[in-house]
């Protein structure tokens, strides 16, 4: 496969990371350098993107200045072509829970509507709206912590919270490493049925290629540092996942080629 470039289409671009270098010592050593990073929003069907490497390569901190929670040495971050700024932040999802422990479901899933300034009537509806999305109907005066609610329930907190904050673009960070599988399966078909539903911007970043390949349509790589992406593989499943998929000879095979890349890219 060639190295990754970009291609002009017709659509417009939702996110993009231009000329990215980060250094932590004044320059001595990049971490990141002259990194180009460019998501389409493709209308009516929005993009499903994965990104895999080492451990690292800097998956995490691509999510982080797309969420405004870091800045590069240098370069530009642009979400809907405008800077990063508290206008226009993204959520994110993380591997560890990330709700209020004191504040109950509802609550922490109409927190980005408070801070908006939204009333409570208003932001108690819409908040009960994503909660029963995400399957949580009926726990919404719980307490966002254990033991009230299992790990899996946590990150349904977690994903409401981030859609009803902006519904557009949802990040995350390994958001299922912590899970059991059973639990983590169900996490993957609950996510797949919200993102055909929002027809979201979804930027994953997960270290399990069969993960990958199930939720994605497109998968970018990056190499170890200075962290580049040099890869780029087009999922051409169907849009629409079942579980059914992963029976698919064609799934395997891109399991398969994944993990080639994968083992190749880490030799870089």
């Amino acid at each position: 496969m060639a190295r990754f470039e970009h291609k002009d289409t017709q659509y417009e671009n939702i996110i993009e990371l231009c000329g990215i270098s980060q250094s932590y010592d004044g320059g001595k050593n990049w971490i990141m350098q002259d990194l180009d990073f460019i998501i389409e929003d493709k209308p009516n069907q929005g993009q499903f993107v994965v990104i895999l490497g080492m451990s690292g390569s800097g998956k995490s901190t691509l999510l982080r200045y797309i969420a405004g929670l870091q800045e590069p040495t240098k370069g530009e971050v642009l979400v809907k072509g405008l800077p990063v700024s508290d206008k226009n932040r993204v959520s994110m999802v993380f591997q560890q829970y990330s709700s209020l422990p004191w504040m109950t479901v509802l609550e922490n899933v109409g927190l980005a509507l408070e801070f908006k300034g939204i009333s409570k009537k208003d932001r108690d509806e819409q908040a009960m709206e994503m909660i029963k999305l995400v399957g949580l109907d009926g726990h919404q005066n719980k307490f966002a912590q254990y033991p009230s609610l299992s790990g899996g329930q946590l990150q349904r907190v977690a994903i409401a919270r981030s859609l009803l904050a902006n519904s557009e673009i949802l990040l995350m960070d390994e958001p299922f490493g912590a899970l059991d599988i059973r639990t983590r399966l169900q996490m993957q078909d609950l996510l797949i049925g919200l993102w055909e539903k929002f027809q979201s911007t979804v930027v994953f970043v997960t270290h399990d290629i069969a993960e990958a390949v199930y939720l994605a349509d497109d998968i970018y790589i990056l190499k170890a540092q200075p962290s580049k992406i040099v890869e780029h593989i087009d999922i051409d499943l169907p849009l629409q996942r079942t579980r059914e998929i992963k029976r698919d000879p064609r799934y395997t095979e891109l399991v398969h080629h994944v993990e080639d890349t994968m083992l190749r890219v880490s030799e870089m």
